[in-house]
């Protein structure tokens, strides 16, 4: 059998940060490709997995964008879908924002189980991303007690995770 292949995708920040902490659930046993909005991240990716890019680990950049910026976000779509045709990921999971959405969204199309942690920053309310993606994700995590939904219907609460 081989390897599972895990599409690990966020936008730079602390959504990174979070997407980081959870890699010990892929570290192993997967081929894992990281993806994000900064190229300075590859240098963190490489030392964590104290090996170079090989065929379990690859790194790759798409542009930043945000809603107000259609253009790039556009582009981001785009980046993103080919990186999905290409790699063909059995996973995607995400903590945000755009270009999680957009992975998460894509991934679903083609057969990918897909899984949305909400940022943890986001205490108060559901980011914009983590409220638009419930129905595309097969696990919907919200990392706040009070933001979780009592039905399968919303964002679930399994604890802090990261």
């Amino acid at each position: 059998m081989s390897a599972r292949k895990v599409l690990a995708i966020s936008s730079a920040g602390g959504h990174w940060v979070q997407l980081r902490r959870l890699r010990q659930a892929w570290m192993d046993d997967c081929q894992v490709t990281y993806v994000t909005t900064k190229e300075e991240y590859r240098k963190e990716v490489l030392a964590d997995e104290g090996r170079e890019a090989t065929a379990s680990t690859q790194f790759i950049t798409v542009v930043a964008a945000n809603r107000w910026q259609k253009l790039k976000l556009i582009w981001q779509l785009l980046s993103i879908a080919w990186i999905i045709t290409t790699i063909r990921p059995d996973v995607v999971i995400s903590t945000g924002a755009a270009a999680g959405y957009f992975a998460l969204r894509i991934g679903k199309m083609f057969g990918a189980r897909t899984i949305w942690i909400d940022s943890i920053a986001n205490a108060e309310e559901l980011s914009l991303s983590g409220q638009k993606i419930g129905k595309y994700a097969d696990l919907w995590l919200t990392q706040w007690e009070h933001l979780a939904s009592p039905t399968d219907n919303g964002p679930q609460y399994r604890g802090a995770v990261v």
